[in-house]
């Protein structure tokens, strides 16, 4: 048996406490591993940098010696014991979708981060015991009977979050026999019922898409913050998703990225966590798991996520062109495209994870990823005059792979678009997933094939549009966020992060925009302070009458498009 015991001593330490029993233990040593990261999250996370005091005892409180190995690999001397204890915290402070998380209201467990393993173990039965107080209410897909939570191995462990709260508010619905939770923890007054409607019209459609679902039961678990925020993690029979404020959860974009992530998570249970790549199968938890196929589990779901709203009727065309038109403007306004293919991002994700990282360097698996899935599918339709679509693919992918629990390689995903389209797909492949081929071509060919105008608009700000960059609010001030290369700005020396203080002498009031759209026609100058520098910049506008950072726009051309109406038909 392998039993973790989660308690907490003072909750506003933000530690939890873990007692780790193990028995039936024959040899000297035993081996006891933290896992170097967690699914859904293709980075290194170094969870040891959290750990605290880590002791070891065996069956008689006699305590062990111990040595460690690496970072996250502690090698424990049983001293002939046959079950020991090791006992040690976790200190956690950040709440987002993937942490975890505890204070005076909420036990929240991501336990791939805290609940070290025995290698050589990983298949035997893991339990779990929450030592809470009697009226919080518990979340989580393991086997729940009263405060004790079983996993059969620790892969459904390390992939099966857990929240435990008294304000943890909960409702159901049911599709096709399954049912799903919504679990909500933080202040917020969910309306179930608006929920469960639009839940039911996407949760029927991807189940439709698939022709079944992997697991028996699924909870959608919210972590409801009081400002703005924005985080969805997978989870093979679940999901946490982090958004806010709570005080709009039932409306607006709130609500309406409470469905577009919610829809992306549930597709992720086919692909990602069925669907995987060879790479990934099974997952090693030691150390970083490249794989260049991100564009298929992260752009195949983006696309998906988004479209299959559409096509529930959850969102209207209008609400679905707004969703694609961000993801074109994120596509176009990253330079970095030219720079590093969506495959070889997919790579480097692990190098720098998620975050912008070095300027101009990479594209991202989501944005890059979803038009890659649009114009496959587009491509697809036109070469089988509207008989089958990129839902032919990821059928095969999940029948023959997914429930064959067998990996796909970058290979399989090329030779099952070929199959399905009956041409080759290599010129593709080679230009716009392994290479840095402008998009703009290929993407407005696939919006025509649908009857859709596909329109670049030069941005609103001068500043974007004529001089390459982008600002974003600092106090009164601005501070500039990004620079086009070889734009006017890069040629006159400003900097990502300089912050902006004036426009031809005028101090800014939360209106640099409308300084510099008043002194559009003149030569401009900024006061900026750079690395606490002042600094005088002239801005010389380009003579070219390029526009560095356009507006997509996206207008259905004819309301009865026959190929628009197949397309939408695919994925309905």
């Amino acid at each position: 048996m392998i039993h973790y015991n989660l308690y907490l001593k003072n909750p506003q330490s933000h530690y939890i406490y873990v007692d780790l029993t193990i028995d039936s233990i024959f040899s000297p040593t035993i081996e006891l591993q933290l896992s170097a990261w967690r699914p859904g999250r293709y980075e290194l996370g170094n969870f040891a940098k959290n750990i605290k005091k880590v002791e070891a005892w065996d069956e008689k409180g006699q305590p062990l010696n111990y040595s460690k190995l690496n970072k996250d690999l502690w090698l424990i001397e049983t001293n002939g014991a046959k079950k020991i204890k090791v006992t040690y915290s976790y200190h956690t402070t950040e709440i987002n979708a993937g942490n975890c998380y505890a204070d005076e209201t909420q036990l929240y467990v991501n336990p791939v981060h805290l609940c070290m393993y025995i290698p050589d173990r990983m298949q035997d039965e893991h339990t779990v015991e929450l030592d809470i107080p009697d009226n919080y209410k518990i979340a989580t897909s393991l086997k729940t009977v009263g405060k004790i939570l079983t996993a059969s191995n620790f892969d459904e462990l390390a992939d099966s979050p857990i929240m435990a709260s008294a304000q943890l508010q909960s409702d159901f619905y049911e599709v096709h026999g399954i049912r799903f939770w919504l679990h909500f923890v933080g202040e917020c007054k969910p309306d179930f019922e608006k929920f469960k409607i639009d839940f039911v019209k996407f949760t029927s459609t991807q189940l439709n898409f698939w022709g079944g679902f992997p697991v028996n039961e699924y909870h959608f678990m919210f972590q409801i913050l009081p400002f703005k925020f924005y985080h969805g993690v997978e989870h093979q029979k679940s999901t946490v998703i982090s958004i806010g404020p709570g005080y709009a959860l039932n409306k607006g974009k709130t609500y309406e990225d409470v469905l577009g992530v919610s829809c992306h998570e549930l597709f992720h249970t086919w692909n990602i966590k069925y669907i995987r790549p060879a790479e990934m199968l099974p997952y090693d938890f030691t150390k970083e798991n490249y794989a260049r196929t991100g564009y298929v589990y992260e752009g195949f779901t983006t696309y998906y996520g988004d479209l299959l709203l559409l096509t529930s009727g959850v969102f209207n065309t209008e609400e679905y062109f707004g969703t694609l038109e961000e993801r074109l403007l994120k596509h176009f306004h990253n330079y970095g495209r030219f720079n590093l293919s969506v495959a070889h991002s997919s790579w480097d994700t692990w190098l720098d994870g998620y975050v912008p990282g070095a300027p101009y360097r990479k594209t991202s698996i989501y944005d890059e990823g979803n038009l890659v899935a649009f114009m496959l599918d587009v491509q697809i339709m036109k070469y089988t005059n509207n008989l089958k679509s990129l839902k032919d693919v990821c059928r095969e992918l999940y029948n023959e792979y997914g429930k064959k629990n067998k990996g796909y390689t970058e290979q399989d995903i090329i030779s099952i678009c070929e199959k399905t389209a009956g041409v080759s797909f290599k010129s593709f492949f080679d230009k716009y997933v392994y290479g840095t081929e402008d998009f703009e071509i290929p993407l407005t060919e696939c919006f025509s094939y649908l009857d859709i105008d596909f329109v670049k608009t030069p941005a609103t700000f001068i500043c974007e549009a004529y001089y390459g960059f982008k600002t974003v609010d600092f106090g009164n001030n601005r501070k500039i966020s990004l620079i086009a290369p070889y734009s006017p700005a890069w040629n006159a020396g400003l900097s990502v992060g300089d912050e902006i203080l004036s426009v031809n002498g005028y101090t800014l009031r939360n209106d640099f925009n409308d300084w510099m759209n008043y002194f559009k026609e003149n030569e401009i100058e900024l006061m900026v302070t750079s690395n606490q520098q002042l600094k005088e910049i002239k801005l010389i506008r380009s003579s070219s009458g390029k526009s560095y950072f356009d507006i997509m726009k996206l207008k259905q051309n004819k309301e009865q498009s026959t190929n628009f109406s197949s397309w939408l038909s695919f994925n309905s």
